[in-house]
């Protein structure tokens, strides 16, 4: 009977290379995959918006019209901007690419530092907005909202580590969902008020405190600062871009059009959304005694009280509409699941990054970026005690700085176009109407960023001005190694393998057992010039156990021992095998090490200790090869057994 797999159970079989092909998405699995974060942002950038007016009181709430509306426009430049990315570089890697190719190194790793950020939070911002809704929903689980964030980011690790298609499938759901549910909010509340009804937020009736009076460039500043807080609408619609090739061909024409359906879908719900906000009088506030409650008294969301308005009595879909947007705002962070290690496996190409993260994992996808991108977003979640009102104040400065200089790129990519003799004349005109798309684009973006970093610095965006020139410099320390590395192993012209002239070999004893015996033997094998056998003794009297034993068996090789009279072990020897490579005449030492190989956890910690200790330090001794004669113990063959058995049919 084969054992289970526990690795099997969470991520499935592994999958062949060959079957690559089958991971490739269509445009319904594609959307809630890869826009889940800017479709879901839509149930919290109202709010962000709200939340910064009301700090001048309800006189100022009428701005939000004119914030959303910017909103907006700048929404459908940047999907228009993006989708021409998607045809001119198929290749995915978006801003990373496009950056390289037309703006040079630099710019491309300001642009993969931003977009790295970006992921991070977006795990962090959405994972911590979807347990909001559901204590927004079930008031008793604030206390606990930590404990289920890591959980559910967890969760989202495991289902992504199974392969992208099988994690769309489950994620589809909820997506789609939320965008039905908020469909059918807007013609329920559509009917009731043409029908005459009267609705209001529970909120409506509170008062705002204002935390003070803002006029002249004060108000210019708070509105630039709600602007900068509702631009959140915005994270997530690079996504595509990055990750072209994971569509089904045509790769670049399906993502744009998949863009173009998120783009469509997020500016009807966010200017559905704060036109019911503004209808039903909604209030928000960061702190519940600017709203004339008690302290600690657990705030609904926005959405939620629109929803509650919107349903009445139809608790049921309350209900719902909590649940779904639950769910979205938690799989939003898929997004980011999606985006960070395939730009993390680009970035490994180019040798900015570990290696390790350009390879897929037996699934299929870049496991290790799954679970470093994990690792990095339950570190913010905790750090920050899962407080969404603290953690947005970090989003959004990654995303413009991605999305600038993406824009500024393709600026620079249409006008070699058309400097280009071989393009055709007919071509020029919709290339003249491009260079015109991305070039607003450009310029738009790099005016909320300079809002955004104006606005936001002081309330906690400083980290995020720290964290992407500290991940530059570690792409470009990265890069600088492996240059360096790739310089010192290259093999010289007309280079060939050359043979030691003096090969030494010494063989570590513990005891005289069948396994030094095994390594003995394996010894000999290797032909060296010399092969001698090396033990240490605590006392002269464990030093002639050993040498009666060594004689009883006589292996015929000689033995030394090293005398240590303070009992320790792995010094002694590190200081012999030192001392004979760099004796004369030694061109190569090689250190054979008998070693037990055991078939459970709990076996391991109880042998092999002073081995482990000894190979990490003669990993770095120069000229020294250290070879593991392993000896598998009664239990490592029993396992081995159960391994090879074939299962039942």
């Amino acid at each position: 009977m084969r054992r289970i797999n526990a690795k099997r159970v969470l991520v499935g079989e592994p999958l062949d290379t060959a079957r690559l092909g089958e991971t490739l998405l269509p445009k319904r699995l594609a959307l809630p995959i890869f826009c889940s974060d800017p479709l879901s942002s839509v149930a919290y950038a109202t709010e962000e918006i709200l939340l910064i007016l009301a700090l001048g009181g309800v006189a100022l709430l009428h701005l939000t019209w004119y914030a959303a509306a910017a909103i907006v426009f700048l929404l459908v430049v940047v999907v228009a901007s993006y989708r021409q990315t998607c045809h001119a570089y198929p290749g995915g890697g978006g801003a990373y690419v496009v950056s390289s190719e037309n703006l040079g190194p630099a710019a491309a790793l300001t642009a993969a530092s931003a977009l790295l950020v970006d992921y991070v939070m977006t795990v962090a911002v959405s994972v911590v907005s979807g347990v909001a809704a559901v204590t927004s929903a079930i008031p008793s689980l604030s206390d606990h909202r930590v404990v289920l964030s890591v959980g559910f980011v967890v969760v989202l690790t495991l289902m992504n580590l199974r392969g992208v298609r099988e994690s769309g499938r489950v994620f589809a759901v909820p997506t789609y969902g939320f965008v039905l549910v908020i469909y059918l909010m807007f013609a329920v509340a559509a009917v009731r008020l043409a029908t005459g009804d009267t609705i209001r937020a529970e909120s409506a009736h509170l008062p705002i405190t204002a935390a003070g009076t803002y006029t002249g460039l004060a108000l210019v500043l708070l509105a630039m600062r709600a602007f900068a807080s509702g631009c959140t609408a915005l994270t997530g619609v690079e996504a595509i871009s990055n990750g072209v090739p994971a569509f089904r061909k045509p790769a670049a024409a399906n993502a744009a059009t998949t863009l173009a359906a998120m783009g469509a879908l997020s500016v009807t719900m966010f200017a559905g959304i704060t036109a019911l906000a503004m209808s039903y009088r909604v209030h928000a506030a960061a702190d519940p005694t600017e709203l004339g409650l008690p302290p600690g008294t657990p705030m609904s969301t926005a959405l939620a009280q629109i929803g509650r308005a919107t349903f009445g009595d139809w608790h049921v879909l309350f209900y719902l509409l909590q649940a779904v947007t639950a769910g979205v705002l938690v799989l939003a962070a898929n997004t980011a699941f999606n985006g960070f290690p395939m730009l993390a496996s680009i970035l490994a190409r180019d040798r900015y990054a570990p290696r390790q993260l350009a390879n897929r994992g037996d699934r299929l996808v870049y496991s290790n970026g799954v679970v470093l991108l994990a690792l990095a977003a339950i570190a913010l979640i905790v750090a920050f005690d899962a407080e969404l009102t603290r953690l947005i104040q970090l989003y959004i400065i990654g995303v413009f700085v991605s999305f600038t200089l993406s824009q500024s790129g393709m600026v620079r990519h249409w006008r070699r176009e058309l400097a280009s003799p071989a393009t055709p004349r007919s071509e020029r005109v919709h290339i003249h109407r491009r260079l015109a798309v991305n070039a607003v684009g450009a310029v738009l973006t790099a005016l909320v960023l300079v809002i955004v970093l104006v606005t936001k610095f002081t309330h906690g965006a400083w980290l995020v001005v720290i964290a992407m020139p500290a991940l530059f410099l570690g792409m470009k320390g990265v890069r600088r190694h492996y240059d360096q590395v790739a310089r010192q192993v290259a093999a010289a012209p007309g280079a060939r393998p050359r043979r030691p002239s003096r090969h030494h070999v010494v063989v570590l004893v513990a005891n005289v057992h069948a396994p030094t015996l095994k390594a003995l033997g394996y010894a000999q094998g290797l032909r060296p010039d010399t092969l001698s056998a090396l033990s240490v003794a605590a006392d002269e009297e464990e030093a002639l156990r050993l040498r009666a034993a060594w004689a009883e068996h006589d292996p015929g090789i000689p033995l030394k021992v090293l005398h240590s009279p303070y009992r320790e072990v792995v010094g002694p020897l590190l200081e012999y095998i030192e001392e004979a490579a760099a004796a004369e005449g030694t061109d190569a030492l090689s250190v054979v090490i008998p070693e037990f190989v055991v078939g459970h956890w709990w076996e391991q910690p109880l042998h092999n200790q002073n081995a482990l200790r000894l190979k990490a330090r003669l990993l770095f001794t120069p000229g020294v090869a250290v070879i593991d004669v392993p000896y598998l113990l009664e239990s490592a063959r029993s396992a081995r057994s159960a391994r090879l058995q074939p299962g039942p049919e």
